[in-house]
C-alpha cells in the first residue's frame, strides 16, 4: 500500500499519526540498500523532474539555536503553522481595504498567496527534519563578512547611488531584467525561492544539464574537463563535475562579476554534491568558499523530490512591459523634479 496515497480528515490527532507513519517511511526508504540506476554510458542516472521546495529556511531561525534536527512533533507544528497561514490567505480578498502608501507596500499587496508554491513540509535529509538547510556552521546561520568585504559592500553601494537606481537597465537587478533566475534559484547553489522550485535533469556522455524553472537557466555542467580561460565569466560560471562512486561532484567558480551571491567576490567557489539515495530523492550539498567574503566557509543540504509537476515556460526576458514602465516612471520623477 503507498502510504502517500492515504487521504485523512478527521482529527488533528489522526493527522499527527499518519505523519508519523509517514515520517517512517521516509527515513526507512532512504536507509536501505539502494543501488542508483545507471545511464547507458554507465554514469549514475540523476535525470528526471525534481522539486526543492520546502519550507525549512535557509538560515536557522535563532529560537532554534544550534539544534539542526527537530523532532517529529516539532515538524509538524511548523508544518501546521504553514497550513494555517495559507488557509487564512486563501480566504477572498477584501474589496473595500484601503491601498498600499508608497513608502510601504508589502508583499501580499503585490503578491497573493496563489501564486506562491514555497512548499508545505519541513526538509527531510536523510529522514531527519531539518531546522535550516545550513548545516555549517553549527548555528545554521550565513557567517558574518569580513572587514574587507564590508567596505567592498560599502563602495558598491555609493557607486550604485552615485550612478542613480534607475539610471537605466543595467541599473536594475539581474533578476529584474530576467538574464538570471531569481534569489540563486538557478544557482549554484541552487536554493528554494517562492514559487518555480521545479529542475529537469538531462544527462548524456560528459556533461550534465539542469534546466531551472525560474527564467529557464540552463546549467551545463561539464564531466572531467578543463576549466574554462579566466576571461570567460559566465553566467552560473563555469561548472567543472566528476563522479566519486555514486555522487556527482561539482566545482564552479570564475562567476560573471556581475553576479554577485550574497556579495561574493570575484573568487569564490561553490562545491556541490548530487548523491540519488532513492528513487524518488536526490541528496544536495553545497559549500560556499569565499574568505575574502566570509569569515569563515558554509555548506547546506537540501533535499530534491521527485515530481510529476510539468516544467513550464517562464516567459521572463529583458526588455518586457516592467522594465520599460520603471525607467519611464524614473525620467517623469526626474522631470517633475526640476520644475
Amino acid at each position: 500500500m503507498n502510504l502517500a496515497s492515504i487521504r485523512i480528515s478527521t482529527t488533528p490527532s489522526c493527522t499527527l499519526l499518519l505523519f508519523f507513519v509517514l515520517s517512517i517511511g521516509s527515513a526507512s526508504a532512504q536507509n536501505n540498500d539502494y543501488q542508483t540506476p545507471r545511464t547507458v554510458d554507465g554514469a549514475p542516472d540523476l535525470q528526471g523532474m525534481w522539486t526543492n521546495n520546502t519550507i525549512t529556511p535557509l538560515s536557522r531561525p535563532p529560537e532554534f539555536g544550534n539544534k539542526l534536527v527537530l523532532t517529529a512533533e516539532e515538524a509538524f507544528e511548523l508544518e501546521k503553522r504553514v497550513a494555517d497561514y495559507t488557509a487564512e490567505q486563501d480566504l477572498p480578498s477584501d474589496p473595500d481595504r484601503s491601498a498600499p502608501t508608497k513608502s510601504r507596500i508589502e508583499l501580499a499587496d503585490s503578491y497573493n498567496n496563489f501564486w506562491f508554491d514555497d512548499g508545505t513540509q519541513v526538509a527531510r535529509y536523510n529522514g531527519e527534519f531539518r531546522s535550516s538547510l545550513i548545516i555549517d556552521p553549527e548555528n545554521g546561520r550565513i557567517p558574518e563578512y569580513t572587514d574587507a568585504a564590508e567596505e567592498r559592500i560599502r563602495l558598491a553601494q555609493q557607486a550604485r547611488e552615485e550612478k542613480g537606481a534607475y539610471a537605466g537597465p543595467e541599473s536594475r537587478p539581474l533578476a529584474e531584467r530576467c538574464l538570471l533566475s531569481f534569489s540563486s534559484s538557478g544557482g549554484p547553489p541552487m536554493l528554494p525561492i517562492l514559487y518555480n522550485n521545479n529542475y529537469q535533469i538531462v544527462q548524456s556522455p560528459g556533461y550534465v544539464m539542469i534546466l531551472v524553472e525560474m527564467v529557464h537557466d540552463a546549467r551545463i555542467i561539464r564531466i572531467d574537463d578543463e576549466p574554462l580561460p579566466d576571461s570567460h565569466k559566465r553566467w552560473l560560471g563555469d561548472s567543472i563535475g566528476h563522479w566519486e562512486g555514486d555522487t556527482l561532484v561539482v566545482e564552479t567558480k570564475n562567476f560573471n562579476p556581475n553576479q554577485r551571491f550574497r556579495n561574493s567576490s570575484d573568487n569564490m567557489q561553490i562545491t556541490e554534491w548530487f548523491t540519488r539515495v532513492s528513487e524518488n530523492v536526490i541528496n544536495y550539498k553545497f559549500t560556499v568558499s569565499d574568505p575574502e567574503t566570509f569569515l569563515q566557509d558554509w555548506s547546506a543540504e537540501i533535499p530534491m523530490n521527485r515530481t510529476n509537476d510539468r516544467l513550464y515556460e517562464y516567459a521572463c526576458h529583458e526588455g518586457n512591459y516592467s522594465l520599460p514602465g520603471v525607467l519611464a516612471g524614473a525620467r517623469l520623477d526626474e522631470s517633475q523634479a526640476e520644475r
